[in-house]
């Protein structure tokens, strides 16, 4: 067979190219040729095609994503924002901390195992090549019903991935969710999220600058694995009978990723590489454009020097293979002896593939002959961008009309009772420990809280208990009813869980997953929560530093329910100082803080009880939402609060049973005058929290709260051994923890 050479491009521009079977649109394909005043060969067109994927060009959401700039609040302790590999954040005393959460979706319901697996090791090299240390890793995963035989084919493989690959990294998993929806039956949501940590000088960036500087590829051999990989994956729907024929999903080595992980961060410390960039999605093609195109100057590349596991793949296989644990590095050319030595200490394979050029082209070539000659900007940065057509569904408003409050309710304490635990032991709210256990949460020796804390915190200085907390939160029951309140719902959870904890909410990472662009219905979905999430980081000043948009996720004509993803990250100066959830000291007083109102849409007890999705969601007030959090962090700095829990999913009960059963304690509380019991159980009202306050700081607490204007409700107390609510019903904390912790090991295990 001719090699398609750029040469031979030029004289056959005739010749028939799969742009189609690649994932080209006609318009896409005429395009290319004229960005090139050619055909392209089909290196160039394999490139393109991974490239300009939805996965890797945000075509189709790039218009939306602006605003995240466009209306960033200022924030001092933002140091690299919006288009690296991640964002970084000042966290104090010369320390920097880069996070972000990324979707491998689609590649997990094909492959359970090595997809999950393959996402966690993704997002690692992502913040590696930030020039941190990755310090702790979370997930947040959605499935399809709890009792649908494909879930119980996808749960166990996704979980032991995470786990299999996490663990042997040995990088704690601090924390995360696992929901259960019909909607996501055949578009299970992984995400992964990796927190890392860095001095302010080490911070580094995806650019190859320095004519005459290398090009090393080092790390593990490419292979046939995961060629067009998530990039084609996550472009397309699935048809509705299932997985059809797929590229395949990469396999992942995570005794490779450590090693990989130690050597960079050696290269690291002797200050050798000029610019860095990890092989994920698109695996070459997106590390040589990216690298030229935010550098100074052009690239050469020889091809056929890349280290390979099969020797038979073609040049354009090469480029497309999403193989995995593989770094790309510029080196200056009297460093290269150095890194070269420093990556067989380490037993990392390690290729001088080419270097940077003065012009203005990226160029590749196969045994001496050219077969890539583009502007590296046409290939990374410059893609097509599309202004989909999106219009509100003629359901909503039918679905917004559809209110919770009309659903029959209990009236008596014992249908209290009987529903309170039919709520705590549904596959959503029960125990999740039957899949934490399977992660090692305290590896490394700085988890402060893990699993099922409001957030997970570790300590980033072992001197003077530095550290930050992340919480990743998310419910699409609440965007399926409005996507632009539901986007602001999970920001203002998320940063709720943050202070809860006594950490101060800094910025955000976000992974907004949805159903097919090509549906006016999702766009809007899309452009709704996208708008919401912006005003609502203006509101809260936690500005965006990156993320990912996961679309396609769709099963024929079905949808996903809207799921943006939002991960904060905030810091405390002294994790000792950090607020537990677990009621442990009988006699504290407990108060209820913020407004409770009749707010049931979208809420667990409509769908737990009634298996029903209407109405609105609650109210967002972000400026309450930041008052909270000033009065949750004060707490815990000054020691007036001994524990705190937020308000969310299953509204005040589900609260007061897992601060209950997290400390082995039980609670006496009393309905306030007013308020129907059922309403002070059930609401998901936003903006609350329930707090410990130990008696001799009741005074200090609610005079706090009372000078800045904090609605503080004093509700009971902890004692005893058993949830009691004074009128109404009385739950032994044993019987609860028999429901609530039997449920998912009785679907899973």
């Amino acid at each position: 067979m001719t090699l398609d050479t750029v040469k031979h491009a030029a004289e056959t521009p005739d010749a028939p190219q799969p742009w189609a079977e690649l994932g080209l649109k006609q318009d896409e394909y005429e395009r290319i040729r004229a960005i090139l005043g050619r055909r392209p060969t089909g290196a160039e067109l394999a490139m393109y095609s991974v490239m300009w994927s939805e996965h890797c060009s945000y075509k189709s959401s790039k218009v939306h994503l602006r605003q995240f700039g466009e209306k960033a609040p200022a924030n001092d302790a933002l140091l690299v924002g919006i288009g690296e590999n991640a964002g970084v954040v000042d966290a104090g005393q010369g320390y920097a901390v880069t996070f972000k959460v990324e979707s491998h979706n689609h590649p997990s319901y094909i492959e359970p195992y090595q997809g999950a697996a393959t996402g966690v090791g993704g997002i690692v090299r992502d913040i590696l090549a930030m020039g941190a240390r990755p310090v702790a890793v979370m997930d947040p995963l959605r499935f399809g019903a709890a009792d649908h035989p494909d879930t119980k084919r996808v749960l166990p493989g996704v979980v032991s991935g995470i786990g299999g690959y996490g663990n042997c990294l040995g990088l704690p998993n601090i924390g995360g969710e696992v929901v259960f929806d019909p909607c996501y039956q055949g578009n299970p949501l992984v995400n992964a999220l990796c927190v890392g940590v860095m001095k302010h000088e080490d911070i580094h960036l995806a650019k190859a600058s320095g004519s005459g500087n290398r090009v090393i590829l080092y790390g593990a051999r490419t292979g046939g694995d995961g060629i067009g990989g998530v990039s084609v994956l996550a472009s397309e729907t699935f048809d509705s009978t299932g997985p059809a024929k797929r590229p395949a999903v990469q396999v992942g080595d995570p005794f490779q990723e450590k090693l990989l992980i130690e050597c960079t961060l050696e290269i690291f410390r002797e200050d050798l590489v000029t610019g860095i960039q990890d092989l994920g999605g698109a695996g070459l093609s997106c590390a040589t454009s990216e690298l030229a195109s935010a550098g100074s100057g052009g690239m050469r590349v020889e091809l056929d020097t890349v280290p390979l596991r099969d020797a038979t793949l073609s040049p354009e296989e090469i480029l497309m293979s999403e193989s995995q644990e593989r770094m790309c590095a510029i080196v200056e050319p009297e460093k290269v002896d150095r890194f070269l030595e420093i990556c067989e200490k380490w037993d990392v394979i390690a290729t001088v593939i080419g270097e940077v050029t003065d012009g203005e082209r990226l160029e590749i070539f196969w045994h001496g002959e050219q077969i890539v000659d583009v502007p590296p900007r046409t290939v990374a940065h410059e893609g097509p961008v599309y202004e989909r057509p999106y219009a509100r569904p003629e359901w909503q408003d039918a679905l917004q009309a559809d209110d919770a409050a009309k659903l029959p309710r209990p009236a008596t304490g014992e249908e209290l009772r009987e529903q309170v635990l039919k709520l705590v032991s549904s596959p959503n709210q029960a125990s999740k420990s039957w899949i934490t256990s399977q992660y090692d949460r305290f590896v490394q020796g700085n988890t402060v809280l893990a699993q099922p804390e409001d957030s997970g915190m570790v300590r980033i200085d072992e001197e003077t208990n530095l550290g930050v907390a992340v919480a990743t939160d998310g419910n699409g029951r609440y965007a399926k009813l409005d996507p632009y309140a539901g986007a602001q719902l999970a920001l203002a959870e998320s940063y709720r869980n943050v202070a809860a904890t006594g950490a101060r909410p800094l910025a955000i990472s976000n992974c907004l997953n949805f159903g097919s662009p090509e549906d006016p219905a999702v766009m809007w979905q899309f452009a709704e929560a996208t708008r919401g999430l912006a005003d609502g980081c203006l509101a809260l000043g936690t500005p965006v530093t990156g993320g990912n948009v996961s679309l396609y996720n769709q099963t024929g004509d079905t949808a996903i329910h809207p799921t943006p993803v939002v991960a904060v990250l905030g810091v405390i100066d002294d994790v000792n100082r950090r607020t537990p959830m677990a009621f442990a000291q009988e006699g504290q007083l407990l108060y209820l803080l913020g407004d409770t109102r009749e707010e049931l849409g979208g809420s667990a007890w409509s769908q737990v009880i009634h298996d029903h999705l209407g109405g609105l969601p609650p109210a967002v007030d972000l400026d309450r939402e930041k008052l909270l959090g000033e009065i949750l962090i004060s707490g815990s700095r000054d020691g007036m609060i001994d524990a705190a829990h937020d308000l969310s999913d299953g509204g005040l009960v589900q609260a007061l049973v897992e601060s209950c059963l997290r400390g082995g304690r039980g609670a006496r509380v009393v309905v306030p005058d007013g308020l129907d019991p059922f309403v002070f159980l059930f609401s998901e009202s936003a903006g609350r929290a329930i707090v410990s306050v130990p008696r001799s700081e009741e005074l200090r607490f609610t005079d706090m709260c009372g000078a800045r204007g904090l609605p503080a409700t004093r509700i009971g107390v902890v004692d005893g051994e058993s949830v009691e609510v004074q009128g109404q019903f009385s739950l032994p904390l044993a019987e609860v923890r028999g429901v609530y912790e039997a449920t998912i090991p009785a679907l899973f295990g």
